[in-house]
């Protein structure tokens, strides 16, 4: 059990330490700046691989087997996702996302910017121009992190019950990684149907496989904490301006439903298994709070500030399609051994380790 928790903590670790570092406060700083419609959509076109990434892996390491288990039969375990970001998704390029004309690439010649996934190199430079095309800020988009790999860990509970029913349970309750990272949390449910053991058993001797049905629900919340200041010598645009910017944070919901068709045969302790299936993946989130935010100068040249409420707001589908799996499970005794790959958008590797008591 020490190992087990060992390899729990390693992996919402990896995926808070991912999480955590999309944006530091001086992107969120900067990102801000271009006002709330476009700094929703450069949000969204710098975080698409890791939302892609992670609705694959919420989506993952359901079934490894079409045998469902027996009656009160359970196992408990632990899988990781590992998501290849397409080469596509490495970089945008800051025109083709429709940002307004008051935000624009400092050089014309440099609108090319990476991705969360793309390389370490630095983001491209944005100029914000005022109604009265004057320049009020300016500010680079952050560098790529080189992660072209998305983890996504899962752990997951399993219990047999009649007429070849498995039910799963996919739990993490809510954790208080501290004041400057913020909290995670994990639900999830899912269901596999053995289709042949309806047949009275008649079916089991004609067919000598494993034949099933399933689908998978999962849920993923974050949230951490910002703190973006009133930009040195900035002043309020009018009096009736919020002074109150305690409330800043970024909150995220990413969900995930899986549906496929699975076929598998046993060999002694192995059972390789194919499914074919759809899933889907969802973010419903943004940065909230109070903002302050440039938007003007005074005949003075002294710049001046508005309040915006929750100024980037995503509500979004990731993934929507179908994906193939092939791998196996190994039994040994009451430990279990997965591992599996899957062909879709983002291609993915899953693998993990459970224990469990009987078939």
């Amino acid at each position: 059990m020490k190992k087990f928790r060992l390899i729990r903590g390693y992996g919402l670790a990896l995926l808070l330490g991912m999480s955590s570092i999309a944006f530091s406060q001086s992107d969120v700083s900067g990102l801000i700046k271009s006002g709330p419609a476009d700094a929703t959509k450069l949000t969204q076109a710098y975080l698409r691989p890791l939302f892609k990434g992670f609705g694959v892996g919420l989506n993952s390491g359901w079934n490894n087997s079409a045998h469902s288990k027996n009656l009160l039969r359970f196992d408990l375990r632990l899988g990781l996702t590992g998501a290849v970001v397409s080469p596509i998704d490495e970089t945008f390029d800051l025109t083709k996302i429709g940002l307004s004309s008051n935000v624009r690439p400092t050089n014309p010649a440099q609108t090319i910017t990476p991705s969360f996934a793309g390389e370490k190199n630095p983001g491209a430079s944005l100029s914000i121009y005022d109604s009265a095309n004057q320049q009020i800020e300016s500010f680079s988009m952050p560098k790529g992190t080189g992660f072209g790999l998305i983890p996504t860990p899962q752990l997951q509970g399993s219990i047999g019950l009649p007429k070849g029913i498995e039910l799963q349970v996919r739990a993490t309750p809510k954790i208080i990684l501290g004041n400057d990272i913020g909290t995670i949390g994990m639900m999830g449910a899912g269901l596999k149907v053995e289709l042949l053991p309806l047949f009275s058993g008649v079916a089991d001797k004609i067919f000598p496989i494993d034949i099933a049905v399933a689908a998978g629900y999962t849920e993923f919340t974050f949230e951490a904490p910002l703190d973006v200041k009133v930009p040195t010598g900035a002043v309020p645009e009018s009096p009736a301006q919020v002074q109150d910017f305690s409330n800043q944070r970024i909150e995220a919901k990413f969900s995930g439903i899986n549906a496929e068709a699975i076929i598998s045969k046993r060999f002694l302790v192995f059972t390789p298994f194919l499914s074919l299936g759809y899933h889907q993946a969802k973010t419903d989130g943004g940065i909230k709070g109070n903002f302050p935010i440039i938007t003007g100068v005074t005949p003075l040249g002294q710049k001046t500030y508005t309040n915006y409420s929750n100024p980037v707001n995503i509500k979004q589908t990731d993934i929507n399609g179908f994906r193939t799996n092939i791998g196996f499970q190994l039994n040994l005794a009451f430990f279990r051994i997965y591992g599996s790959y899957s062909m879709a958008e983002y291609n993915s590797f899953n693998g993990g380790i459970g224990f469990g008591l009987g078939k």
